[in-house]
């Protein structure tokens, strides 16, 4: 290795605890080893890495020489290995469990190097610190050993100690590909099954509404079952990824790929939510990644893996302060605080790692003759140190080694019961595992201890809010719980108000591609994106929606309508052309005053019944078109007000009815005005029609034709009582349908015909000479007439509801409007304002 690369490893570990090896206290330091024994009936074996040696050479070794820096690694490794300890002393003072039989231990080093992985486990099967190709001890008293969390180091010690059927107990986090192959019989996990992790996580996002989250997830067997679990999960659970970044062990990531070291780009911004899943081979490198960046407003979720940057920046802020952790849930051990209290260098000489805190923390320095510590702090503890340099905070680690120390003097006991006679004891290939296999108890933790992976349990999660604000203060506050004990909906527990979040963010962060779309909008993806990632468009005309980020809107049912907000139905209220309306009473105020007009022109025509203008153009004829006139009126009095059956078959016949009589009558008088001037003699055939009055039978042959019509209008498809539930918003209009629009037109078009006749007959005699000669007035009230019903008939198709009635009696009242005032406004303008034009005499003076 380059002394660049050297140099690359020492500047990366620096924000570790540093333990450096110089001056007078290289010799004494030196002497020491790095393995830790102690005796026992029993041994119990114990492969952690408490440190790595990096030579100036650039090569990793065991143990500590000369010109070497001593680093620790895991930070958690110590307190893991002061449980172990403490378990063996507790099993010892037991009088219930191997009460005639003392457990020893022996430490040994792990290198995270793949070349030393195996080194520690051949120490302790050799018997010797120097590696023979044979064993030294013919009777060991190694019963199991315990390893770390590493799965590279589990996997490789675990394909040396298979050969020999040795029991391996590990207590790093559950890892199913260890057992899934069936490569290791002989390896027991005590963890808890972690398979509910990724579940307990995506459920806590679902609780805070985060649905645009990164992956940070450390590369290994783990990490990547982990992936694909999580985006199971969120998948399932429409949270969307934002980003994934894998991240190497160590070595690898910072010598081979150091551009990783920026894993917080552009890319990785707009997420505020990240969750980090560390396997304990990460070391501590992400902490480095995130510290460097200083990243104080995003929250990090993280399993129980994480342990705080021991090493401390003396920074006010911290990027992982507000973090959540996921931890399995345990009890306190009891005692094991006074036991860390109490432990110290002249109680444990045998502990190098020990002598190593006291001679870096307590100021103390090494006697020339024996290296013994002296000059150190008085009544010193590892209970004073800050966090950063000791954290007593419970792990799973220490718990699962706690539980594992346990678990073989438990099985060792029931297979001590199990024997006649006690030999000394032996590990004899096998010997052990049926007991471990099946063994079961509940740890004096309060941990239910089960070596059997088929009959495990899923872990119950403990969720810690990591305050380090300021920086140094480094706790760890239980906030909540994920249980997977309980229904779904009810697994997580969460005290809201006791979180603290990032630096900055007084309140709870929120992390999402897109804004949720609220009621009365619908999400359309964005194309090329996440699902996460949508457009919020308003719901169209009548469709609403009353959740948060729907897909569809849903249409209203016809007796309903949409709010203006398009979040919920209103009920439509019942609506209809009524008398109460302005427009209602407008026009039936309109049809009463004309019907009154009409009434007061007959009765004009009346009192004047014997004057020539009058009598000119047959005053009968004149009665029967007031009278005519005056129903046509009041008819449209039938088209307002609310409908029902026997006013839908009124309003139409009564309508053609009076209309065929009115429009005959202008006919009539059409032709007698030409008959009148077609008399040249006496005995001609046209003065005996005229005397006769032959014209008066052109009034009930048309309205004979009319009700025909009407008649097989109403027996075939009569009107009925209708609604219209999408002429105007918010209403329900109750109309008439018309049943037949084929006999509707039919009946118009039968008008029309007799208008067009009449504006026909009367055009031709406009220029007849005569004083009271009525053709023009008769050719201009058929222009209005025809004028009113042509242009009634596109508008009447354009509008709807209520609209559509109202066009209908405007229509009605404006056509009988037009001929009454066309016809009879220039005669009672005679009768009223110049009487001295009403005789004959006077006219012909």
């Amino acid at each position: 290795m380059v002394p660049g690369m050297l140099l690359g490893i020492l500047i990366l570990v620096l924000h570790l605890p540093l333990f450096t090896c110089s001056g007078d206290s290289d010799t004494c330091l030196h002497r020491r080893s790095t393995s830790v024994r102690r005796d026992g009936d029993v041994v119990l074996g114990l492969s952690l890495s408490l440190f790595i040696s990096i030579y100036n050479t650039g090569t990793v070794d065991i143990r500590p020489t000369k010109h070497v820096a001593m680093l620790q690694l895991i930070p958690n490794s110590y307190p893991s290995f002061l449980a172990f300890l403490f378990a063996i002393e507790e099993i010892n003072r037991s009088p219930h469990l191997l009460p005639n039989t003392s457990l020893g231990y022996e430490f040994h080093n792990v290198q995270h190097s793949h070349w030393r992985m195996l080194e520690s486990s051949l120490v302790l099967l050799a018997g010797q610190d120097e590696i023979p190709n044979y064993t030294c001890r013919t009777e060991s008293k190694a019963a199991a050993v315990l390893t770390g969390a590493s799965w590279a180091n589990t996997a490789q010690a675990g394909i040396l100690l298979e050969l020999y059927k040795f029991p391996q107990l590990t207590f790093g986090s559950f890892d199913p590909v260890l057992r899934d192959n069936g490569q290791f019989p002989s390896l027991y996990q005590v963890a808890p099954k972690d398979t509910s992790l990724a579940l307990a996580m995506v459920s806590l996002l679902l609780h805070f509404g985060w649905t645009w989250v990164g992956l940070v997830i450390t590369e290994g067997p783990k990490g990547l079952q982990f992936l694909s679990d999580v985006r199971a999960e969120m998948d399932r659970s429409s949270v969307c990824v934002a980003f994934v970044k894998m991240i190497l062990t160590v070595y690898v990531s910072y010598l081979l790929n150091p551009q990783q070291s920026g894993f917080l780009t552009r890319e990785t911004s707009p997420a505020n939510v990240v969750i980090v899943y560390y396997d304990t081979e990460s070391l501590n490198d992400i902490n480095y990644l995130i510290g460097q960046h200083l990243v104080t407003w995003k929250v990090w979720v993280m399993n129980s893996q994480w342990h705080a940057d021991m090493a401390g920046r003396n920074f006010v802020l911290d990027s992982v302060h507000g973090s959540l952790v996921f931890s399995n849930h345990h009890e306190e051990i009891p005692g094991f605080n006074g036991f860390v209290q109490a432990a110290t260098p002249s109680k444990y000489p045998e502990d190098t790692f020990l002598t190593l805190y006291w001679f870096n923390n307590f100021h103390c320095s090494f006697s020339d003759s024996d290296c013994a510590l002296r000059d150190c702090t008085p009544n010193a503890s590892l209970t004073w140190l800050p966090v950063n340099r000791f954290d007593t905070a419970m792990t799973d680690e220490m718990h699962n080694t706690y539980s594992a120390v346990y678990a073989v003097a438990h099985a060792l006991h029931e297979m001590l019961l199990q024997q006649v006679q006690v030999p000394p004891l032996k590990n004899e290939e096998g010997m052990l595992h049926p007991f471990l296999k099946h063994i079961q108890f509940d740890s004096p933790a309060g941990d239910q201890v089960n070596l059997d992976d088929m009959k495990k349990v899923n872990a119950n999660y403990d969720i810690l809010n990591f305050w380090n604000f300021p920086e140094g203060l480094r706790l760890q506050v239980k906030v909540g719980e994920f249980s997977t004990d309980f229904e779904e909906g009810q697994q997580l527990c969460l005290s809201e108000e006791m979180m603290e979040w990032a630096t900055g963010t007084p309140e709870t962060p929120r992390s999402v591609c897109s804004e949720s779309c609220g009621p009365g909008f619908r999400k359309t993806p964005q194309e090329g994106k996440a699902t996460c990632c949508f457009d919020c468009i308003p719901c169209p005309e009548n469709e609403v929606t009353n959740d948060t980020d729907t897909e569809q809107c849903v249409r209203c049912p016809d007796h309903q309508y949409a709010n203006t907000q398009h979040s919920r139905c209103l009920e439509k209220s019942v609506t209809f052309l009524a008398y109460e309306d302005p427009l209602g009473k407008a026009l039936a105020a309109t049809a009463l005053s004309l019907t009154v007009l009409t009434a007061g022109v007959l009765g004009l025509f009346v009192k004047h019944r014997d004057t020539p203008i009058v009598k000119a153009n047959n005053r009968g004829l004149s009665y029967t078109l007031l009278v005519s006139l005056a129903f046509c009126f009041l008819c449209s009095l039938l088209f307002i007000g609310r409908p029902n059956t026997a006013t839908c078959v009124l309003r139409q016949t009564t309508f053609g009815a009076v209309f065929t009589v009115a429009v005959s009558t202008v006919l009539a008088k059409t032709v007698t005005v030409v008959l009148a001037f077609k008399v040249t003699a006496p005995g001609r055939k046209v003065r005996q029609l005229l005397v006769s009055g032959a014209p008066n039978f052109i009034i009930p042959i048309c309205s004979m034709i009319q009700l025909t019509l009407c008649g097989i209008w109403m027996g075939t498809s009569p009107p009925f009582i209708d609604t219209d539930a999408h002429s105007e918003h918010g209403h329900i209009i109750i109309v008439c349908n018309k049943g037949s629009l084929t006999a509707f037109y039919c009946v118009l078009g039968y008008l029309g015909s007799l208008a067009l006749g009449s504006f026909t007959v009367a055009f031709l005699a406009r220029n007849l000479p005569d004083t009271f000669n009525e053709a023009k007035y008769l050719t201009f009230s058929m222009v209005v007439f025809c004028s009113v019903w042509v242009t009634f008939l596109p508008v009447y198709h354009s509008t709807q509801g209520k609209a559509m009635v109202a066009m209908e009696v405007f229509s009605i009242l404006a056509s009988s409007a037009g001929l009454l005032g066309c016809i009879f406004a220039p005669k009672c303008y005679i009768i009223l304002l110049r009487p001295d034009q009403r005789s004959l005499q006077r006219l012909r003076s």
